[in-house]
């Protein structure tokens, strides 16, 4: 018997409230399935998605069952971007994940679809679903349309750099502020917000070829109505999400991680996801499966095309076609079949076809989008976890991203404790080529963990400095930042870590191929390993902890229970 049907015999006010909430009797004995959605005028990536759950409902429906919308909205990085609000982006996540757990346990459900776009709707969707276990299935709402020549959103941040250096006129600025965005859907690079749509699909929990669609397009409304049909097959054959997830899933998604050149928050997403599963996931799985990844995939920040294209030239499928020798083919998915059977049934289905018709305006073919393995832009993934008496617990370099110039460098240090200050060093011209931005106190019991994107973008965008200094923080960056910057450095500054020891001056070497971050030097003079420690002995002799910048609140919650960013930055 159903859970649903269970429980109408326990709680007899179910069936009088639920009729009282437009469900029709006949409903009542109908598979159950509940309809979890980030809906909301919160940014683009969620405004459209009440349409999507409609037709999921629709799906529901025609497959014999009956479908519930619940919400909890997300909130938007752009949109906190220049304010503490960024300081809440994290832990939104957490706390989605915690109204899913919610409103799944608090009332009885055969089967859930879940339907999200962004940086931390989809991974919250994705932890509450495996925290909840039942039969489930994930919709995401696809990526926006590029604007006039195909302007996207992570632009703006170098072009506002570039104007407050002068470089471009006001008016050209709100030209490009104003077309950036010409549509609803996730930010159209491969940032958080569209790695994490593709990691839903890589670890099983999406019918194949749906993630990262156009989000105007009519082929996700249809998929979105199949998925909610099979929500209602999962439900009825209980599959549940512990039965199709695995380490081997989670293999396949890092190495799909690897060929995309996916976003570094996926450090803390997927180590997260997988601890809700009951697997232990840090930095040196994704170092591990990185090493020989070949990096294939076209698309901005470090490509050239938008994420549309992604879904032009095959999406998740066609990466997997080209990395197949090193996937686990065999692993169990929604659809009932394992992924290799799902591969064999796309390429018989019409699939890519269909998708390459819209390469075709641009004259171009899917290899100038997704390349084919053996000819690769890098044959090293995109991530690195390096580790020294900085970051003894590791940290975080997507090295895709980083010019050649800083890949081994020895740099002095130039410590802040907030992004505001290191920014207006950096725009101010107060750091010089040779420099090493410290940012600390950014982590996530430090603030929530924002990302340094303002900063990032100052940094890159810079002429002199996007290829002689480099980002060091214990916070994170956006899932579009370039340049050279290494993050989630751990311990943080405001346990201790050793990154709150550093003073100005001191000697930092980078050695990204050794996977190296360590201090090498005491106020321009080089030590030995042996004098470091005694120095960062005698300095923390005098270290006191920060008075905590939340005393109340979300983020008060967050910064004492959160582990840290290697381990995922949930709440424990």
């Amino acid at each position: 018997m159903l859970r649903s049907q269970e429980l109408r015999k326990i709680a007899p006010e179910l069936d009088p409230l639920r009729l009282g909430t437009g469900w029709k009797e006949e409903d009542l004995s109908k598979p159950q399935i509940m309809i979890e959605s980030t809906f909301g005028d919160s940014h683009p990536g969620s405004g459209h998605l009440l349409e999507l759950v409609e037709k999921v409902r629709e799906g529901v429906a025609e497959a014999g069952g009956h479908g519930a919308r619940y919400f909890t909205t997300d909130i938007c990085d752009g949109e906190a971007q220049g304010h503490d609000g960024i300081n809440y982006s994290l832990a939104s996540r957490d706390m989605i994940a915690n109204m899913i757990e919610i409103h799944a346990n608090a009332t009885p459900f055969d089967g859930a679809v879940y339907v999200a776009s962004c940086d931390k709707g989809m991974p919250a969707h994705l932890m509450g679903l495996a925290r909840v276990n039942i039969p489930s299935i994930v919709v995401t709402g696809g990526v926006m349309d590029a604007g006039p020549d195909l302007l996207t959103l992570e632009q703006i941040g170098m072009y506002s750099a570039m104007y407050e250096r002068g470089e471009i006129t006001e008016e050209q600025l709100t030209y490009y502020k104003h077309h950036a965005c010409p549509s609803c859907g996730a930010c159209s690079f491969m940032g958080t917000a569209s790695t994490m749509q593709i990691m839903a699909e890589a670890l099983g929990l999406m019918l194949p070829g749906s993630a990262l669609m156009p989000a105007t397009s009519q082929d996700l409304r249809d998929f979105a109505k199949a998925a909610g049909k099979q929500a209602v097959w999962l439900a009825e054959h209980d599959l549940t999400p512990d039965k199709i997830v695995t380490m081997k899933s989670f293999e396949n998604a890092i190495l799909v991680h690897g060929a995309i050149s996916g976003s570094t928050n996926s450090l803390l997403h997927i180590p997260a996801i997988a601890h809700e599963f009951g697997f232990d996931i840090d930095g040196d799985t994704f170092d591990r499966l990185h090493r020989g990844a070949h990096y294939l995939l076209n698309i901005r920040p470090a490509g050239k095309w938008p994420a549309q294209f992604f879904y032009y030239a095959g999406g998740v499928p066609m990466i997997m076609e080209e990395i197949k020798d090193s996937l686990h083919l065999d692993v169990m998915t929604v659809t009932g079949k394992t992924l290799g059977e799902n591969l064999e049934d796309l390429k018989k289905s019409g699939y890519y076809e269909k998708c390459f018709e819209n390469l075709k305006r641009y004259g171009i073919t899917r290899e100038d989008v997704i390349r084919p393995f053996d000819r690769p832009f890098g044959t090293d993934g995109s991530i690195g976890i390096l580790y020294g008496n900085i970051c003894p617990d590791g940290a975080v370099v997507k090295h895709t991203a980083v010019p050649k110039e800083m890949f081994q460098a020895t740099l002095k240090a130039r410590p802040f404790d907030s992004e505001e200050e290191a920014i207006h060093a950096v725009l101010t011209h107060e750091v010089h080529p040779g420099d090493a931005v410290i940012i600390r106190y950014e982590g996530p019991k430090g603030s929530g963990m924002p990302e340094m994107f303002y900063t990032t973008e100052a940094i890159s965008s810079d002429p002199e400095l996007g290829a002689t200094i480099a980002l060091l923080t214990d916070g994170r960056f956006s899932g579009a930042s370039k340049g050279p910057a290494i993050g989630h450095i751990s311990p943080e500054a405001a346990e201790g870590g050793p990154i709150a020891l550093i003073e100005e001056g001191d000697l930092i070497k980078i050695d990204i191929p050794a996977r190296i971050l360590t201090v090498v030097g005491i106020h321009g003079e080089p030590k030995t390993e042996e004098e470091i420690q005694a120095v960062f002995a005698e300095r923390r002799k005098n270290w006191k902890p920060k008075t905590p910048k939340y005393p109340k609140g979300v983020l008060k919650i967050y910064s004492e229970h959160a582990v840290s960013p290697m381990k995922g930055g949930y709440m424990k």
